[in-house]
């Protein structure tokens, strides 16, 4: 396991480098200048020399490449040229908000779906299967944007039951603060018993989770519900059945379990998509995550921020994959016997 690990842990090495090279050049062709943004209108050419000279990027693109490879190495990530501040600062006050709404999104999904998927695959052809299915058909359908809006629309400007945008009421900032300590707004208020302060988080979760879990349930209920039966048709089932084991056993204990595999697969691979999805999620919402740090980051040409959040992100990805390999050696005991 320790070798394996150790291999793993080499190729998202590659990986994270592969991406950063990428972002890198990317980040590099996008049209406009960083430093004419970064002095204002009509800047002199002395100062846009001065500030290229300053932030390195006088130097060749391969030079400016190796340049913060190394100091990425040393953990320097660099100064956000839209706010002057470090990056790890900018990602560490942001990071939070985006892991709680994709956490929290994730739990939903798989609580949701699984059971969802697995009731639709007991019962095919029924009005539950039907509506289950028509259901997923729907969910991935609906573009993240306009679910957004639609559930802005609805729960705000018709019912005014959610709040529109933000993490949390401005004036329980100021009446009743609490310490960030996790940076997850759900925790960090519970461990303080400001119970208000918790359920002005609560609300202000509502909508930005619904729409995630919304075009995202729909993928892991279809896919568990087609393993399902799947495994629902081997022989070793109908041989259950005819010896009369319970049904809940058969569908939880012994068909769920022989899905577990590939659902993990699915598991990580939605979790991926939730992230991506969290960047349009937050701007809609307003929401003060990652997600809407990169897309101003990069409409300002902000290099060293898109490069510092990218690494973050595809870390964290990479991560969960890796997680997910390892649930399988618990999983499956034929890759333990390996």
């Amino acid at each position: 396991m320790a070798k394996y690990i150790t291999q793993r842990l080499i190729v998202m090495f590659f990986i994270l480098l592969g991406v950063l090279t990428i972002t890198f050049v990317l980040s590099r062709a996008l049209p406009g200048s960083p430093v004419e943004m970064m002095l204002g209108n009509h800047p002199t050419v002395e100062q846009i020399a001065v500030a290229r000279e300053k932030l390195g990027l006088d130097k060749p693109l391969p030079i400016q490449y190796f340049n913060y490879i190394g100091d990425l190495l040393r953990g320097d990530f660099g100064t956000s040229l839209r706010t002057g501040r470090p990056v790890v600062e900018e990602v560490v006050r942001r990071v939070g908000a985006t892991f709680e709404l994709t956490f929290l999104a994730m739990f939903w999904v798989v609580v949701l779906g699984v059971p969802i998927g697995v009731i639709s695959a007991a019962r095919q052809n029924s009005v539950v299967d039907n509506v289950a299915r028509a259901g997923s058909i729907a969910g991935t359908a609906f573009p993240v944007f306009i679910l957004a809006m639609g559930l802005q629309l609805l729960f705000y400007g018709k019912l005014n039951w959610l709040p529109l945008q933000g993490r949390i009421d401005a004036s329980i900032l100021l009446d009743s603060p609490f310490e960030r300590v996790t940076g997850f707004y759900l925790i960090d208020t519970l461990l303080a018993g400001n119970f208000v302060a918790l359920w002005s988080a609560i609300k202000h979760l509502t909508l930005p989770v619904l729409t995630l879990v919304i075009v995202t349930l729909a993928t892991v209920t279809r896919i568990t519900r087609n393993m399902m039966v799947e495994v629902l048709s081997e022989e070793y089932i109908r041989t259950a059945v005819s010896y009369g084991v319970p049904k809940w056993r058969i569908h939880y204990a012994y068909a769920l379990k022989a899905t577990m595999i590939p659902l993990l697969t699915v598991v990580g691979l939605t979790f991926g998509y939730l992230l991506g999805g969290a960047v349009v999620v937050e701007f809609v919402f307003d929401w003060p995550g990652l997600g809407g740090f990169v897309v101003f980051s990069i409409a300002q040409n902000d290099f060293p921020a898109v490069m510092g959040a990218t690494l973050v992100l595809a870390t964290t990805y990479l991560s969960i994959n890796l997680i997910v390999d390892l649930l399988y050696h618990l999983v499956d005991p034929r890759l333990r016997v390996q």
